[in-house]
């Protein structure tokens, strides 16, 4: 056993820091900053909800601080007699955003395991903010309202958008080995929460002018974004001449014993590598993408995938309505709901790097996962009864985004990745995109069914229904979990019973 301060341990420190070279830093933050960008542009439509549904009523009816035009009037473009017309649109626009992104990412992640993910994903951001620009900004300059318009653009988006996420986790696959995995992508899934608070900074900066700029400026930051990806991005070490993290990983599990590998790479004893290998024998020298159906099969693959989509659904359901919820049954102001809301991806952000960091030294992430997620159902049935108290809120928010947001990051990144470069696909290295399509696609069409079901529960039975309903997803998501943490554990289990005999 090592303990802290040890000779050994310090030595495996200096080791984890030293395997990393500048190179690493930079895919490190491009990766981090151009998923953050296509976040920011979904955060930045959530918050300028309220200015898009006085546009589209009458302008008797508007009230809110945030009227476009104080001097408007009703004309024959409004889309809708009231807002609450007006708001079922606009979460008829979510749906339909989501279940678009998630069909993309099932083809994306095929995409980008076959076609340069430095092209794939330059083409994606710099296309998303063009849609973005025309469905926010040129339909009012031009004062154009169309509802068929704005579904297909919406739809469209959501199917660029889909290009990033299989990207950004391939590329950082390629570059960060198992080693460290954990707290690297536990940091770096710090993404989309950056992104949200971006998003709503970037937003709210200048909504005073207009929704269309809020558009007009997120936009154009994405799309900068994207040629400084197609210009900066090497999307893999061997560009440089450097070695692959799949071919450091290889070599360093065939060094490991059984017990201390991951589960999601472990085989039973006694089976040949080659019996495993979905490639021939004798492609080491020939990259070739796996099949949709193959990578579906991979060991994990379609369990996490189960559990990512009831775990999502909870996750995206507070993205989606945290801050109307907080006004609704608050009676706050919505800018202070938007500002109180970061709490929650706050929370996020450290459950998912101090869990990965655990999962790291465990060197298991299941039961890292069944822990936080066991943790989450008391969390929610607490914030459920959050007092009328800001500050008692935003603790109790915070503690629900370490819990729930910290294990989808870890499922989303680093298991991803660790599900696109074990053993099985060894001879296949161009798996990372295609499983990590296959995990978030599966748990974006989960979010997706959410968001109706959230709005269907919340109109009948109020909003501690809701709660409940979160309880339950959650729950689901540890059952679906469970197989993998037995088949985890299990090898251990078996040493310590064979030591135990031996002595």
């Amino acid at each position: 056993m090592d303990f802290p301060g040890s000779p050994r341990r310090a030595a495996a420190c200096q080791g984890f820091f030293a395997q990393y070279t500048h190179h690493h830093l930079v895919v490190f933050l491009l990766t981090f900053f151009s998923y953050a960008l296509l976040h920011a542009s979904r955060k930045a439509f959530s918050n300028v909800k309220v200015s898009i549904s006085n546009q589209w009523t009458p302008s008797d009816l508007n009230t809110s601080v945030y009227i476009v035009d104080p001097n408007s009037t009703w004309n024959e473009n409004t889309l809708f007699p009231d807002h609450e017309s007006a708001t079922i649109f606009l979460g008829l626009l979510d749906t339909i955003f989501l279940f678009a992104y998630a069909v993309g990412l099932f083809i994306s992640g095929i995409i980008g395991d076959r076609l340069n993910m430095r092209y794939v994903l330059t083409f994606g951001m710099c296309s998303s903010a063009v849609t973005m620009f025309v469905f926010g900004t040129v339909t009012e300059w031009l004062h154009f309202y169309n509802k068929i318009l704005y579904c297909v653009l919406w739809v469209v988006n959501g199917l660029l958008q889909s290009t990033g996420w299989p990207c950004v986790v391939a590329v950082m696959g390629n570059w960060f080995g198992k080693s460290g995995r954990g707290v690297v992508f536990g940091l770096w899934s710090a993404c989309a929460s950056v992104g949200n608070i971006l998003g709503a900074f970037l937003a709210s900066s200048v909504l005073q002018y207009g929704y269309e700029y809020a558009f007009l400026v997120t936009a154009s930051v994405q799309f900068a974004g994207g040629l400084i990806i197609f210009f900066g991005l090497v999307t893999t070490p061997k560009e440089l001449g450097l070695p692959d993290a799949g071919e450091e990983d290889s070599e360093s599990a065939e060094q490991e014993e059984e017990a201390n590998r991951p589960l999601i790479s472990e085989e039973t004893e006694g089976d040949s590598e080659s019996s495993y290998s979905i490639q021939a024998p004798e492609t080491d020298s020939e990259t070739k993408a796996i099949g949709f159906i193959q990578a579906c099969c991979l060991p994990g693959v379609l369990l996490y995938s189960l559990a990512y989509a009831c775990l999502k659904l909870v996750n995206y359901s507070f993205f989606f309505w945290l801050p109307f919820y907080l006004s609704i049954n608050f009676h706050w102001k919505e800018a202070e709901a938007d500002q109180l809301s970061i709490w929650y991806d706050i929370g996020g952000i450290i459950g998912g790097t101090i869990q990965g960091f655990i999962s790291d030294i465990m060197k298991k992430r299941s039961p890292v996962l069944a822990i936080s997620l066991l943790l989450a159902v008391g969390s929610l049935f607490g914030y459920s009864r959050s007092p009328n108290n800001k500050p008692i809120n935003a603790v109790l928010m915070a503690i629900t985004g370490f819990f729930i947001g910290g294990p989808s990051n870890m499922i989303s990144s680093a298991i991803s990745a660790d599900l696109g470069r074990q053993e099985m696909v060894r001879g296949s290295s161009e798996a990372l995109a295609t499983v990590t399509g296959i995990v978030d696609g599966t748990g974006s069409v989960g979010a997706a069914l959410g968001q109706v079901l959230v709005s269907v529960i919340q109109g009948g039975l109020g909003w501690m229904w809701v709660f409940y309903f979160f309880i339950l997803m959650t729950i689901l998501t540890i059952l679906f979990i469970i197989p993998l943490i037995v088949r985890e554990v299990r090898p251990s289990w078996r040493n310590r019973r064979m030591s135990r005999l031996a002595g």
